[in-house]
């Protein structure tokens, strides 16, 4: 029968040569003052540099310490210094000349352009997925406090204490400034802020004004029990890439939607394309009738360090694989094609049409919410009895393998209508619903930067910018999608 696949927990150039001439004797004094002017000018230079590189902070993490509740090699991979002047907001964002423009009215309201019947001649608005309800959801502490507009920035500036940015929009969807605090792991600062500018460019006009603190860290900060329901007050509104039900961290497309350059994942408009290719490759019954699980055990993960002691495919019917992800960039990521092998996060697991086993998720992406057990994945128990669980679903699925199969198929299916509108509906539907929240009118910090497109590709490196061009959105050619009724 079919494979399986279980899903663990997320997520200097040389100088140049030059030819050496002697001087004749009556230059040998102008030369020394020359040089020795030279000299001075050169310090003057290099200390008002350095004094502008020491306050110039950048999504890449120039003159930014990691963030102390998450620490990680801050210097790795880092550019140039020079880099961080070259690429300054004030240079490089310039009006594109190709970018079309929305008419005022369309950017007069962008909460009621959502709900507004379309324009003649298009396709009525889609329903959204089902899983969009949980914007709603997410969002409830702030709607229940003070009638309705329940963010004020009193919270805003609550939630900074565990933010690596803060981001506002203004100017009805035209303009994006950063205000950054914290280095951010890794290139997901530069990608997170590009899927901001992207739905811009995806959205003209539609993008309401906003004013929000990030955190591009893995583990939510917001904890229930430190915002009970007996507390009157909302909890500080924080985004990120994921919550969990002990939480009110406020999920985001996190930033491999548009490119990991760092694993050497494509955008995934791309690589959704090339795993169900490589899926089709092997035929349902001639896949390997086990569980299979390939990853990094050494990220502070009891559940993952537990899953190493179900490699048995005799006893569990399961092969877990340890990935070291220091050796694949070694060797150019040639082993750890998601296209080959079907591993890693949840969205390119279930891209592949095997019976994806999840272990009862802890954590939730935004689109984990339309996860269906025993529909399109199979529950797996945590604990004592996980290895047990994996064996029993391996030989349910070994028993029923036109069952298992049609599983596979509909965790594929569910990843398959995650396409990059959608990722972008959900984007726009839950910053319309927070603006809507807000009980001030947002506007930039004095601190804070403008970020375009071409700051963002600037300060790149050539792999990151190919990744970035690669994942820029088109105007959209249809309304976006309607969130189901309260």
């Amino acid at each position: 029968m079919g494979g399986y696949v279980p899903a663990a927990e997320g997520g200097g150039g040389g100088g140049r040569g030059r030819c050496a001439r002697y001087p004749p004797l009556s230059a040998l004094v102008v030369s020394a003052i020359a040089a020795f002017s030279a000299v001075i000018v050169l310090a003057v230079i290099h200390s008002a540099y350095d004094d502008a590189l020491s306050r110039t902070r950048t999504l890449l993490g120039h003159n930014l310490e990691p963030t102390p509740w998450h620490p990680f090699p801050h210097d790795k991979g880092r550019p140039p210094a020079r880099a961080a002047l070259r690429c300054a907001p004030s240079i490089a964002c310039l009006p594109p000349l190709s970018r079309p423009r929305p008419s005022p009215d369309t950017a007069s309201n962008a909460s009621s352009s959502l709900s507004s019947a379309p324009p003649g001649g298009k396709p009525p608005p889609r329903p959204c997925p089902a899983y969009f309800a949980a914007i709603r959801r997410d969002l409830a502490p702030w709607r229940r406090a003070a009638g309705g507009k329940g963010v004020t920035r009193a919270l805003l500036d609550a939630a900074r204490q565990r933010a690596s940015m803060r981001v506002t929009i203004t100017g009805g969807g035209r303009r994006l400034h950063v205000d950054l605090y914290y280095a951010c792991v890794q290139s997901r600062a530069l990608f997170t802020v590009w899927s901001l500018l992207q739905l811009m460019r995806r959205h003209p006009g539609r993008v309401p004004d906003v004013d929000l603190m990030f955190d591009c860290m893995d583990r939510p900060a917001v904890n229930r029990t430190e915002h009970g329901a007996g507390d009157p007050a909302a909890p500080p509104p924080l985004f990120r890439y994921c919550t969990t039900r002990d939480h009110f961290d406020i999920p985001f497309p996190d930033w491999s939607f548009w490119g990991w350059p760092e694993t050497n994942i494509e955008p995934w408009s791309r690589e959704f394309k090339s795993i169900k290719v490589g899926a089709k490759a092997t035929k349902w019954v001639d896949r390997v009738p086990r569980a299979y699980w390939k990853g990094n055990p050494d990220v502070a993960s009891p559940l993952r360090l537990a899953l190493l002691g179900c490699n048995d495919t005799n006893l569990w019917r399961a092969e877990i694989m340890r990935q070291n992800w220091t050796d694949e960039a070694n060797a150019g990521y040639q082993h750890s094609k998601l296209s080959t092998q079907c591993t890693h996060s949840l969205k390119y697991i279930l891209s592949c049409g095997s019976m994806a086993l999840l272990i009862e998720p802890q954590y939730e992406d935004f689109f984990s919410r339309g996860l269906d057990p025993r529909v399109n994945h199979w529950p797996v128990s945590r604990g004592p009895g996980m290895c047990d669980s994996i064996r029993d679903a391996v030989d349910w699925g070994n028993a029923k393998p036109a069952e298992a199969e049609r599983v596979g198929r509909r965790g594929q299916r569910l990843m398959q209508d995650l396409h990059m509108g959608a990722v972008y509906d959900y984007m726009l539907h839950l910053l319309t619903e927070y603006a809507a929240l807000m009980d001030f009118r947002p506007a930039p910090p004095p601190t804070a930067q403008e970020a375009c497109e071409g700051s963002v590709l600037c300060l790149a490196d050539d792999k990151q910018r190919r990744f970035l061009e690669a994942s820029a959105a088109e105007p959209a050619t249809e309304e976006p999608c309607v969130l189901p009724p309260e």
